[in-house]
């Protein structure tokens, strides 16, 4: 007999993260925890949550595969709404430049960074480019990421733009994980347009960004505001030409110097303001006013050996957090969701209570999701987690060990630790 759909079932904490919005300031620290858990999903959209017996008295779990959970904590597929995953070739000497004390921007001036990358990735084939975007995703995975945000950004023309986000696009249908397409195409200035900024952002304006609205090939817009690659007005010219176009915004702020960032992200109605590190108050404070998510990113700020972002500050003044792993080449090669919520907690003073938050409904909120993924809710994707241990407690308890046992993707078991990964 065909079965309805998925039981879980005897979760001894049912995490559900329970709502269809971004949780602000206090409210990060309601994850709604239900004992002796029960989840239901049929056609992939979660039906029932409850205790077991009260789902039981409901269904006959003999309709529906059983997944018995006794023992483990159950909670909704992590998001991790900031990455670059999609580019070319790798910056492993650069890496070790900054071990030795060259900054950030010292190395991008020297013809490193983003440029590196970005003729790495002008060369690679789609098919190479897909090929690790596999991996990655496999990678994610196994971390328990069931939505990933992908940034482009490497490329800086045209051709190499559109390379990048269709191969995102290939990704989304050939993986079990969602891909949320961004457009950067202001990641950096390439080098032919070198000491000519405003005629490469006239060009993205103009030329680049309207094919690839015209194409739909990305939701949302992002641009690197920051001094030395895009200035503030820069930075608005194209996000407000962004906005006509139909994507939604996003930007790179306050990352390296206080630079007014966080807010312009307030002023255009962004949908995030990502890194934050140098975030003025009066930011947090058109933040939190005007509902846009602070994505913090410390595993950026651990490999750049920089101070973290104020994340217990935002969190105080009222802001929605959340946090991602930005994995990319140069800056943070590094897609570990354990080490974000070792450094989130250990360091940044976020909770654990609210570090799960950020990287659930919080996260989805990010992406402009949060009524449909982000929580175990009924009405949203059936996208779970069940742990090896019985809390939720243990996930930056066990340090930098991912404590992801099976992952739930659409109703369906696309990852189980036990049977050596992914399953689909």
């Amino acid at each position: 007999m065909k079965k309805k759909g998925l039981l879980i079932k005897n979760a001894s904490e049912l995490v559900t993260c329970s709502g269809f919005k971004a949780k602000q300031g206090k409210d990060m620290m309601d994850i709604h925890v239900i004992e002796d858990g029960a989840v239901l999903v049929e056609e992939g959209i979660i039906k029932a949550v409850g205790k077991t017996e009260e789902i039981l008295d409901k269904y006959d779990e003999n309709d529906y595969d059983v997944i018995d959970a006794a023992g483990k904590a159950v909670l909704p597929g992590f998001v991790d709404s900031h990455t670059h995953l999609v580019f070319g070739g790798y910056r492993a000497e650069e890496f070790s430049w900054r071990l030795r004390g060259d900054s950030y921007m010292e190395i991008m001036q020297r013809g490193g960074g983003i440029v590196n990358t970005v003729k790495a990735t002008r060369e690679a084939t789609p098919e190479q480019l897909l090929e690790v975007g596999l991996n990655r995703l496999d990678s994610m995975l196994s971390f328990g990421v069931t939505t990933v945000e992908g940034k482009s950004g490497y490329g800086l023309d045209l051709e190499t733009e559109i390379k990048q986000l269709k191969v995102m696009e290939e990704l989304d249908k050939n993986h079990p994980l969602d891909v949320v397409k961004t457009f950067m195409g202001a990641h950096a200035t390439p080098v032919e347009y070198k000491g000519r900024t405003d005629e490469y952002v006239d060009i993205l304006i103009n030329d680049i960004m309207p094919q690839i609205a015209e194409q739909n090939l990305a939701e949302f817009s992002d641009v690197f505001c920051e001094k030395n690659v895009f200035s503030i007005e820069q930075t608005r010219r194209i996000q407000e030409k962004a906005k006509e176009l139909g994507f939604k915004i996003k930007l790179h702020a306050d990352e390296i110097v206080q630079f007014g960032g966080a807010e312009l992200a307030a002023e255009l109605g962004a949908v995030s303001a990502d890194h934050l590190l140098q975030v003025s108050d009066k930011g947090i404070e058109d933040m939190a006013k005007a509902g846009v998510v602070a994505t913090l990113l410390p595993c950026t700020a651990f490999s750049l050996k920089e101070s973290f972002a104020p994340g217990r500050k935002m969190i105080d003044m009222g802001c929605a957090v959340a946090l991602a792993t930005d994995f990319n080449p140069g800056s943070c090669f590094c897609e570990s969701i354990p080490l974000v919520f070792a450094l989130a907690t250990l360091q940044m003073g976020i909770r654990i209570e609210e570090a799960i938050t950020a990287l659930t409904i919080n996260g989805a909120a990010a992406l402009d999701r949060a009524h449909e993924i982000g929580s175990i809710d009924p009405g949203k994707k059936g996208d779970i987690l069940i742990l090896e241990f019985p809390s939720y407690k243990f996930i930056p308890y066990h340090i930098g060990v991912s404590t992801v046992e099976k992952v739930i993707k659409n109703g369906k078991l696309v990852f189980d630790k036990k049977k050596g990964g992914r399953t689909c």
